[in-house]
């Protein structure tokens, strides 16, 4: 069994990869709409899943919070443009209280590599 830290904090990893499976953390983004901010965290999983050697065609599971659900379909236009439509995710999306009343939406993916 084999586990890698990557950008390792005082609290979490930013990325942990076991064996061939990589788990993100929660990923938050800057901006003022629900569609910024999907963007923003998009974008940051683009650069982490790389980093890890990956990519988001090798999505396994992605969970979703929205600090509203009336925010549903916002988030879904962006998320609908960036998704590898070809290797779709197991995906859940609920609603929750974020770390901090900016925040929006948090999402959280765990992917394959190779």
């Amino acid at each position: 069994m084999t586990i890698r830290r990557i950008d390792v904090g005082p609290r979490m990893s930013d990325i942990v990869i076991h064996n061939s499976t990589v788990y993100l953390a929660g990923q938050v983004g800057e901006g003022a709409t629900v569609a910024e901010q999907t963007r923003d965290i998009l974008a940051k999983i683009d650069t982490l899943l790389a980093k890890a050697g990956t990519s988001k065609s090798k999505l396994l599971q992605t969970i979703i919070w929205l600090d509203d659900m009336a925010n549903f379909a916002e988030m879904n236009s962006v998320w609908d443009a960036w998704i590898d439509r070809a290797n779709p995710p197991a995906r859940a999306t609920g609603e929750a209280k974020l770390a901090a009343p900016k925040y929006k939406v948090e999402i959280i993916v765990v992917a394959a590599v190779d």
